[in-house]
């Protein structure tokens, strides 16, 4: 099976992380993934949340997409006075993946929160919102450490994602829109630098399927999270 754009089963769209992209958030980026565009900003604010323990931190993460950020313009959130429960879904996994990056207890008391903003929709926006949200989290924290409010780097590790699937009953890495809407098996995976599991999510869309082949997907997502950890060290300066 020929793929949409051409690419070999095991190949991520063409990826481009665009550090420093608007001027006001401490830390920024817009990542593009074919054709997902997601613009990531991370504000930190000098208090943290009432649940965490005294002397600790938190990150958390919001997700939107723009009402022409699809091929039929949505409503905004907003309109409806309440989070959609996809939105909702997607901005928990962002912060749950976030999270995974940070120690809390050298972060200090304060927040900081990733805003992901879907300007284009191509598939995978969710698993961009991670990728690019690091960096521009990883970029809050150096711009802390620089301004002396932080002694010491709260970053315990990178974190990024990807999607797999199963279409037409082929294993394909990095969905795009086209694809993901056909698979029969729908997987997105979040992973730190050094190889550890933050998330899985797979889902049956047109067939059920086994634990051979959600590992043949794991392991599929970990080439592809390689290759975007070595993208967000260069976005990052090294």
């Amino acid at each position: 099976m020929t793929r949409i754009d051409g690419r070999a089963f095991d190949m991520l769209r063409p990826v481009t992380i665009t550090t420093d992209f608007v001027e006001f958030p401490e830390g920024s980026c817009l990542i593009t993934c074919g054709n997902t565009k997601v613009l990531c900003c991370a504000s930190v604010e000098e208090r943290a949340p009432f649940h965490v323990p005294e002397g600790t931190g938190w990150v958390t993460a919001e997700y939107s997409m723009l009402p022409r950020a699809n091929r039929d313009r949505s409503k905004r959130d907003i309109s409806k006075l309440k989070l959609s429960p996809r939105s909702a879904e997607i901005q928990r996994l962002v912060g749950r993946s976030l999270r995974a990056a940070v120690d809390m207890t050298k972060l200090g008391e304060r927040t900081i929160t990733v805003d992901c903003d879907v300007l284009q929709g191509d598939g995978g926006t969710r698993t961009a919102s991670v990728t690019g949200g690091y960096v521009a989290l990883a970029l809050a924290v150096r711009r802390l450490m620089k301004e002396g409010a932080l002694r010491q780097n709260p970053l315990k590790t990178p974190v990024a994602a990807v999607s797999a699937g199963i279409v037409g009953d082929r294993l394909l890495l990095d969905l795009c829109y086209e694809e993901d809407s056909a698979a029969q098996v729908d997987l997105n995976c979040v992973m730190t630098g050094d190889g550890a599991l933050v998330e899985v999510q797979g889902t049956g869309e047109g067939r059920a399927f086994t634990i051979e082949e959600q590992r043949k997907l794991v392991d599929l997502c970990a080439e592809g999270i390689r290759e975007l950890g070595a993208m967000q060290r260069a976005a990052l300066g090294g």
